[in-house]
Formats: structure tokens, sequence, C-alpha cells
């Protein structure tokens, strides 16, 4: 009788997340599999050197005939790890007051809630069953006309508009659409921690270039707008490879608006060149302090090849709700929805709904006082002056945001009392906001999370909170900050 025996080889990266749950629940059901390992979810320590990959190997072995082969995929080498587990651990593990995810914990504006209660609940039904894989009629040609004013373009909903599973989702079908192997993906740092595994898992190659900060006269507050662009130094990226160039706007975990003229001369190098821009601008109704959010496919020769990002999420405080979109030129996104289509293929039905019908709202009184997206602006500022106050009077030196409802703060001063770590692999922020949340329960998140291996020195003194929170969160961190200024003697 033949024999099987499922055979795991683990080296230093995580190769076990590389294993189905499925697969293994069908081997361990299986008659005749001996099950020589148990996969856990923990790295395991080898000899190998920080370069060396997993291989993990199933082997089958009869009378006749012997066979191994690679588990996983190999694109997916290399983006495997992803901090965001052990910090969202660490959080619950020790009860801090968390201002490091991204996402609201209060409601989303009622008039959406009870549009999607309505959509799932009423008569006829359904809004509970599929709708059009490509995005809800409603809410593309709300989307259209929104934007059609906008990037003053003449949108047709059902070939300039793509609603997806997120934000997440449309920058998926954008990498996996037109990121080939070999190509090259200008990303400025820091960026959002997605654009680097995507570019790899299609094939890409990332190019990184860093954000720079300006120097501050004595006793000035830095914001945002110090730290810019070399726009020689991007010129001198671009190769014959160069496909695809990334912005986000608002930056997350910046906060950096680009200007008018940052971004006319970010177009003119994509026209020159002939790169694509993937615009990601999940953040474009949270811009402070009288700054404009200009959007890059509005610019001379830029509509033509921008796929310009939008999020439900950010727009109505609702990211669980999972929906996004991607805007732009039909040639373009036809490729967008071939990958939707494989793969996603729909986001849900009542949740666009309720999506749609804010945004039939929110045009009637765009601009206006009792627009929500002013409200919430507003609010958002007097939460960020408030966070910015308090991280002051313990010593940080917070970089003053000019949009999203992140903030970033210098933590330099702080290595007398938290020394760097001994491990010269451990950056000094990951340590010190590990440090943080089990000794002031106090949750924030590294900035060398959001940056190449390369430029990693650049950003290790700065972690990002986060102030999207109800005012009794942020009171509760303002007591944590407040004892520990009394505890440093400041």
């Amino acid at each position: 009788m033949h024999t099987q025996t499922l055979t795991i080889i683990r080296g230093k990266v995580h190769s076990l997340l590389s294993l189905p749950v499925y697969g293994l629940q069908r081997w361990r059901g299986h008659k005749g599999i001996h099950r020589t390992d148990i996969p856990t979810c923990q790295p395991q320590r080898t000899g190998f050197s920080r370069r060396s990959y997993t291989i993990s190997t199933v082997s089958y072995s009869t009378q006749d005939n012997k066979m191994a082969k690679q588990i996983q995929a190999r694109r997916l080498e290399g983006v495997d790890k992803n901090i965001w587990v052990d910090l969202v651990g660490l959080a619950a593990q020790y009860k801090t007051v968390n201002l490091g995810q991204g996402f609201p914990d209060f409601p989303p504006p009622h008039f959406v809630r009870e549009a999607f209660a309505k959509a799932i609940t009423e008569e006829p039904h359904e809004l509970n069953q599929y709708t059009r894989a490509f995005g809800h009629p409603k809410l593309v040609q709300n989307l259209a006309k929104l934007y059609g004013q906008l990037l003053v373009q003449d949108l047709d909903p059902f070939c300039n508009v793509l609603v997806s599973v997120g934000a997440y989702g449309a920058l998926f079908c954008a990498f996996q659409a037109f990121v080939d192997e070999g190509d090259e993906v200008i990303i400025i740092e820091p960026f959002f921690d997605c654009y680097e595994p995507m570019t790899k898992m299609a094939g890409g190659k990332c190019v990184y270039i860093p954000l720079r900060p300006k120097p501050t006269d004595e006793g000035e507050s830095m914001t945002s707008e110090n730290w810019r662009l070399d726009t020689s130094e991007l010129a001198a990226k671009i190769t014959k490879q160069t496909k695809i160039l990334v912005l986000n706007t608002p930056n997350n975990p910046l906060g950096k608006v680009f200007s008018r003229e940052e971004l006319e001369e970010i177009a003119d190098i994509c026209v020159k060149h002939n790169v694509i821009c993937f615009s990601d601008e999940v953040y474009e109704w949270l811009v402070y302090d009288g700054n404009q959010h200009v959007r890059i496919a509005s610019l001379p020769g830029m509509w033509e090849r921008t796929i310009t990002i939008g999020s439900a999420g950010k727009t109505f405080g609702a990211t669980g709700w999972k929906v996004g979109w991607a805007l732009g030129p039909d040639n373009l996104l036809q490729h967008l929805r071939t990958v939707h289509q494989n793969s996603i293929y729909h986001c849900a039905t009542g949740a666009q709904e309720a999506v749609a019908q804010g945004f039939q709202v929110e045009l009637e009184r765009l601009g206006k006082a009792d627009c929500y997206f002013v409200q919430l602006r507003g609010a958002l500022q007097k939460k960020r002056d408030l966070l910015h106050r308090c991280l002051s009077e313990v010593g940080m030196k917070p970089v003053k945001p000019q949009g999203s409802y992140f903030m970033m703060a210098d933590i330099s001063d702080f290595k007398t009392e938290v020394p760097p770590p001994s491990d010269p692999s451990v950056s000094y922020d990951y340590h010190f906001v590990k440090w943080m949340m089990i000794h002031k329960q106090l949750s924030a998140i590294p900035i060398s999370a959001f940056c190449s291996t390369e430029h990693k020195n650049l950003f290790q003194n700065f972690i990002r909170f986060c102030f999207v929170k109800e005012d009794s969160t942020l009171e509760s961190a303002e007591k944590i900050l407040k004892n520990w200024k009394t505890d440093l003697k400041l």
C-alpha cells in the first residue's frame, strides 16, 4: 500500500504563513498521510543568513515515485513579514490607548449608517445580492458626477470608474494590471506599506526616493510642508525600465500635502518619460490650515496617464465597509477591470448603496458649512492640535501634518530614558514603540514600517500617531502624556 509523507523544511522566515490553512485541514483528515511536523505561526531560529529565504516543500514518497516541490509561490518571498501582527497583539496584551492603528473609534455619519441599514433590511431585498461587478450603478454615477467636477473631466460612470474592495483592492488591481517582471516602480518615502509588497508580488522592482526635511529655525516647529521631494533626484531615478510612479497625497504617515508646484514638477517628469502615475488620494477631504488638495490627474498631460485611488472608508469613517474606487481613462481602467473580474469580482452591494447615498447627500451641499467633509475637517484639525500640544509638552518633536489623520513625532531626545536596543538589527523607533506600549500603555507605529531598508536610518527616530479618535480616547492619551511629563520632571 502506498504511503505519503508531508515534510516541512523551515528556515528563518515565517515560511509557515505561506501554508494554506485549508490545505492543512485537508492533509490532516486524509487517510494514509502521516504528519512529521505540525506547522505553527512562529518563526524558527536557524543558522541561515538574513538574506536566505525559506523553502517549504511537500515530499511525496511512494514505492515508485519521489517528488519534492516548493509549496508557496516565489512571489511571496521577502513580503511575508508584517509588524502589524506583532504590534496589534501587544496593544491588546497591554490594554493600551490605541493611537497606532488608522481607523476612527467613533461611528460614521448617521445618514450613511441609516442608508446601509435600510439597504439590507427593507424590501425588495435585491441589495443583499450581487450588483454590477465593476461598481453599483448608483455609486459609479455619483462618483462620476463628483469627480467630473473636481477633475474637470466628462466622466463616463461605466468606463472611467471602478469600484473595488477598498482602496487596497483598487491598488492591488492597478499593480497587477500594469507592473510586469522587471518593471521599475518609483515609491516616495515614507510610504503606505502595501506599495512595496504589491510591486514585488507583481514582479516589479521598487525604486525608492525619500522626502527630506528642510532645516528649521531655532524654536520653529516642524510641519509636513518642511519635507520636500528633490525632483532632480527623482529625474535621476528614471530609467528605460521605469513604468510607474506611486504618489500619495495627503501622505500616510507624514501628512504632507503636495503643493501644485510640486505636483507640476512630478507631472512634467511623468509626461517626459511616459510614466504612469498611481495617485493614492484617500485622505483628499482631510486637509487643514487652508491648504488645498490638488489632484495630479487634473494637471496638463496627466489624466491620460493617471489612476486615481479613493476610499469610502476614509471619506465617511467606515473603514470596515471596504469600499474603494479607481478613476482613470478607459484605456487604462479596462486592465484593472480584467484583474478585478478575475480576482476580487465584487464589492458588498449594501455598502455600495450606502456610500452612493452618502455622496448624493454631500453633492448637494459640497463646500457649504453643513457639508460633512467640511465639518469633519474642522473637528479633526482640533484633535490634531490637541495631540500636537501634548506630544510637545512631553518632550517629543511632533511634525504638524497638513493633511490626513496621522502625525509623526521625533523621539531622538528620549535616548537617555529609552536607550537604543542592543541588537543593531532592531530599529530605534520599533524598540521605542514596544517600550512605550509596555511601560506607558500608549500605542504608536514605528516609521521604519513605512520605508525601505536602505533608508531606514533617515526615519528611525520617528513614530506615527493617529488622531481620528473620540475625544475621550485622546483625553486618555493626554493623561498618560501628562503623567509621563511629571515622571520626566519637565
